[in-house]
């Protein structure tokens, strides 16, 4: 016989003494002595007497309760049992309040590691802060799809085509990272939205370097002993990239080799033994004069705190109207090594600091040809500073 339902009023539920009282159907309202009352379903389920509870009685009508009733003794009927599923649909609910915004944050921070200075210069997180957390940093990452992305991205596809790939290449990270979590997210997402945003315009520009045989009349101009003219010496004479230089320590330097760790290194985040560059004797110059000014270890320090910009650099040159940037003087010594000298490929390109030969083929190579880069560069270095270059010839030590 079916037990009945709706047993109690609301005037019963409000004036009720403390106790149980039943409503029928395995509804009971539960009062304290306080005054305070907690709603209870009791079922059962596999056999086992379960109470699950469906709220304070101050803030669940007799209404709200009666329906919750139904909805759990309807999902008991079906031999699921309605306190596990409830916990199942909280955990879903949950995935959902992710936003990518929070997703975006954490995953930044667990490749802060992989990342040059620890991604202290906020460069990996740019282009989701300025173009893609505006738009969809408040959506949860599970609702987000290729139709979101694109709109997010479409104003600048073709306009910025380095910033929009870059962008779309760390939401993919974000996505990912989002799936590892444990969230519903469409992790191909990204991926259909390069599809609906189409192949891009703009063509990535090489940036500008300056003819090698026009680079010690530059060089000339360096004289003024500055942070600024100590640093561009210093770069076209190391052909090193700017980052390293830029935060170069005097902790780094020992004798006439400065060994810069593997991790800042562009491509070299595993390099054993970290890289090693000769440092002539114009540079070692350079180098003293730079201790005089150095600040917190660093010999080029910045105006306020750090260590001097890309863009400072870049600026002196731009204000000498030249098109050539600070980068670009790799290519420079890249191309007189080419042009001037037979020397060999692999020297050559470890002098820019360049991964040669495969994995297996490196970890059988014993030298990184430090010797043969210092004649190299004590060449080069004449050539820059005006004293003439021949013809040489460098042949790799067997």
């Amino acid at each position: 016989m079916a037990r009945p339902l709706n047993k109690l009023s609301a005037v019963e539920v409000k004036n009720a003494t403390a106790g149980k009282h039943s409503d029928g159907g395995g509804l009971w309202l539960v009062k304290r002595e306080d005054g305070g009352g907690q709603w209870v379903l009791r079922i059962t389920i596999h056999g086992r007497r379960r109470e699950m509870g469906l709220g304070s009685a101050s803030e669940v009508s007799l209404k709200e309760a009666r329906d919750a009733a139904d909805k759990w003794r309807a999902v008991t009927r079906s031999n699921v049992d309605p306190i596990k599923e409830r916990e199942r649909q909280k955990r879903e609910a949950a995935k959902k309040l992710h936003l990518l915004k929070e997703i975006a944050e954490d995953a930044f921070e667990s490749r802060k590691a992989e990342l040059k200075g620890d991604g202290k210069a906020g460069r990996w997180f740019t282009p989701l802060e300025l173009h893609v957390l505006p738009r969809l940093g408040k959506m949860p990452v599970a609702e987000i799809d290729q139709t979101d992305i694109r709109d997010a991205l479409s104003p600048i596809w073709h306009s910025k085509a380095e910033t929009a790939r870059k962008a779309l290449n760390r939401l993919s990270i974000c996505m990912k990272h989002a799936a590892a979590l444990g969230l519903d997210v469409d992790i191909q997402a990204t991926e259909k939205a390069r599809a609906l945003l189409g192949k891009q315009r703009h063509k990535a520009k090489n940036i500008p370097a300056m003819a090698w045989q026009d680079v010690p009349e530059f060089y000339a101009t360096l004289s003024e002993g500055t942070i600024t003219h100590l640093a561009l010496r210093l770069l076209i004479l190391t052909g090193v990239r700017s980052g390293p230089l830029r935060y170069i320590r005097e902790a780094e330097i020992e004798g006439d080799v400065w060994t810069i760790p593997g991790e800042a290194m562009k491509g070299r985040k595993d390099a054993t033994p970290p890289f090693r560059v000769p440092l002539v004797p114009e540079a070692m110059e350079i180098i003293e004069q730079a201790k005089k000014l150095a600040r917190g270890g660093y010999l080029f320090p910045s105006v306020r705190k750090g260590v001097i910009s890309d863009m400072t650099m870049g600026k002196h040159m731009e204000r000498a109207k030249l098109a050539a940037r600070p980068h670009g003087f790799r290519s420079s010594l890249r191309d007189w090594i080419a042009e001037t000298t037979d020397t060999p490929h692999d020297i050559a390109e470890t002098t820019l600091g360049h991964t040669v030969g495969q994995k297996v083929e490196r970890a059988y190579r014993r030298t990184d040809f430090l010797d043969q880069r210092r004649k190299l560069l004590e060449k080069w270095a004449r050539h820059v500073t005006g004293q003439g270059a021949q013809i040489i010839q460098l042949v790799a030590e067997a």
